[in-house]
């Protein structure tokens, strides 16, 4: 029975452990030259409906390193865009590639888009979740702390798909996360109902500085995602106050990190020595997103 990625919600920790295993094992042996050839032969089609630079780049060299070829398709290059029922693209790139990589707004369409595949479909984001982003992100969080089990993460800014997935992802690997979103803007629903199921563990904040208190990882996103470009000037009244700065970092863990999924405004959600007194680790992230990929893209695809 194939499998697919469309969701953190969906992943157990023993899954996502398993996913970031191999991706540290993939990463080290790359560093000294192994190939990982486990797609030779095997194509990927890339779906994007939102323009991207990491996950384009990360999912097309991924897949070169595995062996594999990946196909590049815009809302432009296919029928979708012109109304063609998702249904029937399923079914037809099911015949010819052997996975579907999509980047899109409504998160239904990966669903549908799954339900319909023979092969396996991996979410490359939705305004519901991007959970190839939260893998790479966990990976650099053992890769900094030694371990997730125990580790306190604070997100600040909107509750959007990032939030949403790290809310899944941190519980499940049983790290604690604290969030401080503006009023009108808090996470998912269905996030803040699974995050129910692990008391104590989250917690919902207005104000930044509590949820920072002694964590040992900080992380925001833009204010104004894709899709929002209309609200930029709300938003920038809404989330002032909301931004990853001295002040914050100070009442944070002394050790703690700083991650952002990228790309980053500086001085709005994050200032601007804040985030080059911490590039090494935003950075190793954005690096990351390309060996947890692999890991799925080969354990899914194989």
């Amino acid at each position: 029975m194939k499998k697919d990625l469309t969701k953190m919600l969906d992943l157990t920790k023993a899954e996502i452990l398993n996913i970031l295993n191999l991706a540290d094992q993939m990463k080290k042996e790359q560093k000294i030259g192994k190939e990982h050839k486990h797609l030779a032969g095997k194509t990927l089609a890339m779906i994007f409906q939102k323009s991207s630079t990491r996950t384009r780049v990360s999912f097309e060299v991924g897949m070169y390193q595995l062996g594999g070829h990946a196909l590049y398709l815009s809302a432009n290059d296919l029928q979708m865009g012109r109304g063609e029922p998702i249904e029937d693209t399923a079914r037809t790139l099911s015949r010819y590639v052997d996975g579907i990589m999509i980047r899109t707004f409504a998160h239904s369409d990966v669903e549908d888009l799954a339900k319909w595949s023979t092969v396996p479909v991996i979410n490359g984001l939705t305004d519901f979740e991007h959970p190839c982003q939260v893998l790479a992100d966990l990976m650099t969080i053992r890769e900094y702390m030694g371990k997730l089990e125990g580790v306190k993460l604070a997100y600040i800014g909107d509750g959007n798909n990032m939030c949403n997935s790290l809310i899944a992802g941190c519980l499940t690997c049983g790290m604690s996360i604290s969030v401080a979103v503006p009023e009108g803007y808090d996470p998912h629903p269905d996030a803040l109902a699974f995050a129910k199921d692990y008391p104590g563990a989250f917690t919902l904040h207005r104000d930044p500085l509590e949820a920072v208190a002694n964590a040992n990882v900080v992380e925001t996103d833009v204010w104004a995602s894709m899709g929002h470009e209309s609200e930029v000037k709300e938003r920038q009244e809404a989330f002032t106050g909301y931004q990853i700065n001295k002040r914050l970092m100070d009442a944070a863990d002394p050790g703690a990190i700083v991650l952002h999924c990228l790309p980053a405004k500086r001085e709005q959600e994050i200032t601007a020595d804040v985030f080059e007194a911490h590039a090494n680790s935003i950075f190793d992230e954005a690096e990351n997103r390309l060996h947890a990929q692999k890991a799925v893209m080969a354990m899914l695809m194989k």
